[in-house]
């Protein structure tokens, strides 16, 4: 319902005739991350109904959650700099902890999912050990061939040279490592199960898709407060709030499965 409001509203500020526009468009961009905060939130609760740190998939679902709270982070930040100081949102700034934080956050959920899901086990073949390297390879390799050929490094700032290198490759790796997750356990994993990994690698790939869109936006100066890309977010946001709703309580144990609403007397 959340995300519909947004889808409501984001027309109506780009096609309506409204006054103070420009401040408008820096209050949609500066609020749709409650999205994020309140699957975070719940994210935060399914997690610890799986044992929370205890439990390899309840870490998992904890470092997702904790990256859309860490999304929630830089977004908050940057509403801080638009709205309340009125001035262009510095790079580096506080809110890359926040976003570069959810990174390296889903690449850890990710490893952890693909524990769960047996996908270690696959490992064990040659053809397995094979597809995790090309995989890996040809994303990061796309990613620095459109990012950062070419790269003029200024070692005078080497925050913005790590964040430069970090966000391309790192979204790359992550979104690598959920599909080679699933590639290796989808014939481990029952069906009800398959298809909640897959919902949570579809959230991912659309985390991916707006990272990659900002990034490549940004990347030719033709990125616009609240425009598409922004919406981009608002949708990815709700599709990860979405998939870990949707975990059920049958938990994955190598390549198998187990209920944890089982009557532990019978």
């Amino acid at each position: 319902m959340i995300l519909l409001g947004f889808a409501v509203w984001w027309p109506f500020i780009h096609f309506g005739n409204q006054a103070n526009t420009h401040h408008i468009l820096d209050w949609f961009a500066g609020t749709y991350g409650v999205i994020a905060l309140l699957g975070g939130v719940w994210g935060w609760k399914i997690a610890n109904g799986w044992g929370g740190w205890r439990s390899v998939i309840g870490r998992s679902i904890l470092m997702f959650a904790l990256g859309l709270l860490a999304q929630e982070f830089g977004q908050l930040v940057y509403a801080y700099y638009a709205i309340v100081k009125v001035v262009e949102v510095p790079y580096p700034s506080i809110g890359d902890i926040g976003f570069f934080g959810s990174v390296l956050l889903y690449i850890y959920g990710v490893i952890l999912l693909a524990k769960a899901a047996g996908a270690t086990v696959s490992l064990r073949s040659v053809g397995n050990k094979i597809l995790a390297l090309i995989i890996p390879v040809i994303l990061l390799a796309f990613s620095y061939h459109l990012f950062l050929t070419n790269y003029s490094f200024d070692w005078h700032h080497p925050v913005t040279i790590l964040l430069d290198f970090g966000y391309p490759l790192g979204q790359a790796f992550y979104i690598a490592t959920a599909l080679l997750a699933y590639l290796l356990s989808r014939k481990l994993l029952g069906g009800k199960m398959r298809s909640k990994i897959l919902f949570i690698i579809i959230a991912l790939c659309a985390q991916y898709a707006a990272d990659f869109n900002f990034l490549f936006q940004a990347s030719r100066n033709t990125w616009k407060t609240a425009a598409y890309g922004d919406f981009l977010y608002a949708v990815s946001y709700a599709i990860m709030t979405l998939a870990l709703l949707n975990i059920s309580t049958k938990l994955v144990v190598g390549s198998g499965m187990v209920d944890k609403t089982e009557d532990k007397s019978s």
